[in-house]
């Protein structure tokens, strides 16, 4: 009887030691974020959540006093060599240039110059995610070129080429719109023209709300939500919802078995200067490049086909925060009503955001156009690089669409 307790005692020692060490992660992550100090608090955990329950196991079977300080001990190691485990790094490449803003951000571009005489306003691109720049090279830049456009493209804080913050502070909505309008202070430029993919047409949007005045033009490419708290992430759509179930299974399993992702997710919802600490950026952003490396087909017509990795580094607390804080922002919509600014609104025939979603663009904007593309996705630029091209270029330069935009309540891919 007093073995069978005693082995008792071991198994709670040990589900104990595994609690204690998670609790102790996050308790001494609380005082003070850093790897050395949440892994002092693992051990700490480790030691009262194992400690005592083995100690209890050896008093009753008699077994030696060494034997808790050995398990706790153990169980430390085991816990700290899961969590620290190295994976796969990720680091930002080298641009050409960057602009050192007011705004506190270091942010690389590439200018693509105006062949001829130069239009006025320069074109900026906004890419999405947050934090996916370079996802197709769609041969807009150079077509806009050739029509006297000086074309911006650039990485947003924190992603790509752009240098990844030590204060995660930053990561908010405010701060790339603060970034935007310090970028056209930078270029000189009265106003500008704006192209915005993806979540890069929500910043569009919120840009323009707060600037209406500085836009000469605006393109919202498969633009997110317009303001976020009107969906659930099921009534907005989400890429996942058109993964493959072979795309599924791989992207269950790019966290593998051990607890640091789960841990790291857990840390993310409590604290993210506690997640910081434990998965660093290059640890981060490798993981989520191989996560678009698997799901990015699912933004096009034909998910679960061979898809490249992204051009460049991806920004994963770029992408968690700032989503994360869409969801606090007051709403752009009664000040976008009083807009008028040209705008297009293009939608690809497989897009996986919902179609309510594209469709209050067009409402919610005097005077907005849409465009529906069929056989392209979310990006369609990816799907259909020349009609992409030919409707961006007409809306820019004044000429006809090389389309009839779309003016029905109902999804056009139903008809």
């Amino acid at each position: 009887m007093k073995t069978l307790l005693a082995g008792g005692l071991l198994v709670v020692g040990v589900l104990g030691g595994v609690v204690g060490a998670v609790v102790g992660t996050v308790v001494a992550g609380a005082v003070w974020p850093v790897l050395g100090a949440m892994l002092a608090g693992a051990a700490c955990g480790t030691a009262v959540g194992c400690g005592l329950p083995v100690w209890g196991a050896r008093r009753v079977a008699g077994w030696p006093g060494w034997l808790p300080a050995a398990m706790s001990g153990v169980l430390a190691v085991a816990y700290g060599a899961a969590v620290l485990w190295p994976g796969e790094r990720a680091v930002p490449g080298k641009a050409d240039a960057y602009w050192e803003l007011p705004t506190g951000s270091r942010l690389a571009y590439r200018l693509t110059p105006a062949q001829g005489p130069a239009r006025p306003e320069p074109v900026l691109r906004l890419h999405g995610g947050p934090g996916t720049p370079g996802e197709a090279a769609d041969g807009l830049d150079e077509a806009l070129s050739r029509a006297g456009y000086r074309v911006y493209d650039y990485d947003q804080l924190g992603s790509g080429d752009s240098p990844r913050p030590a204060d995660l502070s930053g990561y908010t909505v405010q701060r790339q719109v603060d970034d935007l309008e310090a970028i056209r202070q930078r270029l000189g430029a009265p106003r500008m023209v704006l192209i915005g993919a993806s979540w890069g047409g929500t910043l569009a949007a919120e840009y323009l709300a707060a600037h209406p005045d500085r836009v000469a033009r605006v393109v919202f490419t498969s633009p997110g939500a317009l303001w976020t708290p009107e969906y659930t992430d099921e009534q907005a759509g989400q890429l996942w919802d058109r993964l493959t179930p072979d795309q599924r299974a791989r992207v269950d399993a790019l966290g593998g078995n051990g607890p640091r992702v789960p841990l790291w997710s857990l840390l993310m919802a409590l604290d993210p200067a506690q997640a910081h600490a434990l998965l660093p950026d290059e640890q981060a952003d490798a993981l989520m490049g191989r996560l678009l490396a698997v799901s990015g087909s699912a933004a096009t017509c034909r998910p679960g086909a061979a898809a490249e990795l992204p051009v460049k580094t991806p920004g994963s607390y770029a992408n968690q925060l700032i989503v994360a804080d869409l969801r606090h922002r007051p709403d752009p919509r009664p000040a976008l009503r009083t807009v008028h600014v040209p705008a297009l609104v293009l939608r690809g025939e497989c897009d996986y955001k919902h179609w309510e979603v594209t469709r209050e663009y067009r409402d919610t904007l005097p005077g907005a156009q849409l465009l529906y593309v069929p056989g392209a996705g979310h990006a369609i630029a990816v799907d259909r690089p020349a009609e992409y091209r030919a409707a961006v270029l007409a809306f820019l330069t004044g000429t006809p669409l090389p389309g009839t935009p779309y003016t029905g309540a109902e999804d056009p891919a139903e008809h």
